[in-house]
Order: structure tokens, then C-alpha cells, then sequence
């Protein structure tokens, strides 16, 4: 990919990999004409391995990196993963099957998730695979089933931890919780999971996502080590699987820059060593999803009309909310901000216009991004959304109003 940012004034804030006009070496306009149709996601496997590549060099070594599909869940996006990182963690049985036909190891896959029912759990425990269990009642039930299926399930507790990753876009720990189980709960839960029939692995400890702050994610990590240390002395038999979440985040708005890596690498490596230490048989994990795909997707969309209002300029694509809910702003954000943007079959236009692009659906939510200063946009421009690799596709409306979904490609 060439590195050259868009030469948009309103671009200038964004710490571009690519630009909009080659994904995979290709321009945009010939992907259009290889897809076959507008609105389509594009996916490039060079940017995802270079960020994997950029956290090996930067973390210290004892880290096993595990990709959390539910990032994106694209099968082919999968496999590439598969083969750079050390692991798969999933969010159900459809996301584990996914991972399974990636032929990794099962033991290298973990399972979370605050409501598995009971065929979920059977399914998990047949594929051999490490469930994070969310509760009590979930343990026995897994160990009921494993006692039918004469097999011995693999598992590992989701603890919500007593503290939170400040700062961070969505508080996973911290606080009355429905992911896992209250740290202060554990150590009674680990008695009853040793009179059981369970193979206990260990933690899986997530206090948040989506964090910008090394200082946040850089207590949250300590403390998540500290807390470990103290659950394990009353765990049934010696820790050999430590999740420490990730956190990680990628900048979407202006004003946020990409997380600085030095400071969580130089606190990680006595944290590290000293992990390895006081539990010489575990495996330490990092867990992330968006960092490694958020930065390697675009959506595109293709203008299908363009209007005044009151003086105010539309242009009305045929994408929008039902397929990128949180370039929309409708996905847990409190204010909405624009994502960042550009025409991408004509980035180099010195002649701008303030436009609102918006979708097609009857719903003034449907807003890809409003009033911003774009290139002069005619029908049939196309518009590209950054930072679309991470819960675009699957975690937006797709059936809303009915209108066509879009498809996928990873170049």
C-alpha cells in the first residue's frame, strides 16, 4: 500500500496507513468493478500483519497473542490471523467453528460469554477448546455435561475484577457486571470447581477496551498480574493459562493519536518475568480484536443522489447505519463525532464543499458523516469510511428497512 496521506486539509489530523486510493495495491474504483457491487467492505491482510509484527517487536517475549474474532468474524480474516497469532478467543459456537476450521490447536481456543446455554457448553466441551466460565451455576453445569459426554472439560474462570481500565470506550470489569464472576466470589467458586470433575486452566481477566491512555492501561495490567497472584493461591491445581484482556485502542476522532506502545512494554516485562516466576507453568495472553483489524478495513459506498436543503448540501449514498452502525454514531457513542472520511475515486481535489453524506433509510440516525469539508461530491462518488475493519459487518442492522447488504473481501 502506498503511505502517501489524502491531501484533504480535514484529513490532516489522522494518522493515515494507507490512503484511500490503493487497498491491497488496487484502486478503489477496480475493487468496486472486482466486487461487482456498492456497499462493500475491504479488508488488507498486509496491514493486519503489520500491526501484529509492530506488538511482537514492541512487547516483551513470554506474551502469547490471541485474536478476539469477534472483532471480525470474516472467515478469511480468521485464517490470516490464525497464523500470526498464537490463539483464537471466541463468543460462540458459530465464532468457535470458525476458529476450529482454522486447524489451530482447540487448547489454543477460549470461549466467553456471560449466557451459554446448555448446547453451546456441550459443543465447546466436545471440541476440547477452554471455556471461561461466567458464573456458579455455569461450572456445574459444565461439569454435568462433561460427565455424560465422558469427557473432561477444560476451563478457566472470567473474573470481574475489583478495579476498571479507566478511560477505556466500554468498561468490561469493575462494579456490578454480567461478564464473569466478582473477584472476591472467586476463591469459593475455585473450592467447589476442585471437588469437580474440571480441568482448571485459569483467569481470564478483562477490565475494559478501546483505551488511548498508557497510564490506564498500564495500572490496569498491574493490578490485573496482583490479582492473579492472589486468586491463584487457592486454585485446585497450578495456573497454566493467564488472560490478561487487552485494551489496546486505535484512534477514530481528531485530537486522538495512536497508542504509544514504550511505556506498556517497559511496565509488561518485569510484570512478565515476574509471572513467570510465580507461575512458572502458565501461559500469559493478550487478548485483542480491533487493534489488530480496525485500521485495515474500509467501507465503501457508492453516491446515489445529491440535494440542498435549506442551504445545507446531501449527498445520499446507498450504505449507511444498517451496514456501519458505528461510523453512524449509534453505537455507544455519547456525542456523536464524524469518522474519518474521503471520496475515494478523487482524493487530490484542491476544490472543497461542506456535505453531510448521509444513507438511504427513513431515519435521520442514518448519517455517515455530517458537515464535513469533502471534495465537490457527484453521484457516483465513492466514499470511503476508515478505521471499518472492527465491528462494522456483522455488529450493525443489516435487515433494517430491508436494503441489500454489502459484501466482503480481504485483499
Amino acid at each position: 500500500m502506498k503511505k502517501e496521506a489524502p491531501k484533504h486539509a480535514h484529513m490532516d489530523w489522522f494518522p493515515v496507513i494507507d490512503n484511500c486510493l490503493h487497498a491491497g495495491g488496487q484502486s478503489i474504483t477496480r475493487l468496486a468493478a472486482r466486487v461487482g457491487q456498492t456497499p462493500f467492505y475491504v479488508y488488507d491482510r498486509n496491514i493486519m500483519t503489520r500491526k501484529v509484527e509492530l506488538l511482537r517487536e514492541a512487547l516483551p517475549q513470554g506474551l502469547h497473542l490471541h485474536y478476539a474474532m469477534k472483532a471480525n468474524p470474516m472467515p478469511a480474516v480468521v485464517q490470516h490471523l490464525s497464523q500470526l497469532t498464537n490463539g483464537i478467543d471466541v463468543a460462540s459456537v458459530a465464532e468457535m467453528q470458525v476458529a476450529l476450521n482454522t486447524g489451530i490447536d482447540p487448547l489454543t481456543i477460549s470461549f466467553a460469554g456471560p449466557g451459554k446455554n446448555d448446547a453451546e457448553l456441550r459443543s465447546a466441551i466436545a471440541a476440547g477448546i477452554i471455556i471461561n466460565m461466567e458464573s456458579e451455576g455455569e461450572m456445574e453445569r459444565i461439569a454435568q455435561i462433561g460427565e455424560s459426554l465422558e469427557i473432561l472439560p477444560h476451563v478457566a474462570i472470567r473474573v470481574n475484577p475489583d478495579f476498571e481500565l479507566k478511560t477505556s470506550g466500554m468498561k468490561m470489569g469493575g462494579g456490578p457486571k454480567p461478564f464473569g464472576v466478582d473477584a472476591e466470589r472467586v476463591p469459593e467458586m475455585l473450592k467447589r470447581c476442585g471437588e469437580l470433575n474440571l480441568n482448571f486452566k485459569g483467569f481470564h481477566i478483562f477490565s475494559g477496551s478501546q483505551n488511548l491512555r498508557p497510564e490506564a492501561i498500564i495500572e490496569a495490567q498491574t493490578k490485573t498480574f496482583a490479582l492473579a497472584y492472589r486468586l491463584a493461591e487457592f486454585a485446585p491445581q497450578p495456573i497454566t493459562w493467564l488472560n490478561i484482556g487487552g485494551g489496546l485502542g486505535i484512534p477514530y476522532f481528531p485530537g486522538e493519536e495512536t497508542l504509544p506502545l514504550d511505556a506498556i512494554a517497559d511496565n509488561l516485562k518485569p510484570l512478565i518475568i515476574e509471572a513467570q516466576a510465580r507461575l512458572p507453568d502458565a501461559e500469559i495472553v493478550m487478548e485483542l480484536g480491533r487493534y489488530f483489524v480496525g485500521e485495515a478495513g474500509l467501507y465503501i459506498s457508492e453516491v446515489v443522489e445529491c440535494k440542498e436543503s435549506r442551504g445545507e448540501k446531501f449527498a445520499i449514498t446507498n450504505g449507511g447505519l444498517h451496514h456501519h452502525l458505528s461510523a453512524s454514531g449509534n453505537f455507544g457513542q455519547i456525542i456523536r463525532k464524524n469518522y474519518p472520511v474521503c471520496v475515494a475515486n478523487n482524493v487530490s481535489s484542491d476544490s472543497l464543499e461542506k456535505v453531510s453524506v448521509v444513507g438511504p433509510l427513513c431515519t435521520p440516525l442514518d448519517i455517515i458523516t455530517d458537515k464535513m469539508l469533502l471534495p465537490v461530491v457527484v453521484i457516483g462518488d465513492l466514499i470511503a469510511v476508515y478505521q471499518s475493519g472492527a465491528y462494522g459487518f456483522t455488529a450493525s442492522p443489516r435487515d433494517f428497512l430491508s436494503h441489500p447488504h454489502p459484501l466482503e473481501i480481504l485483499v
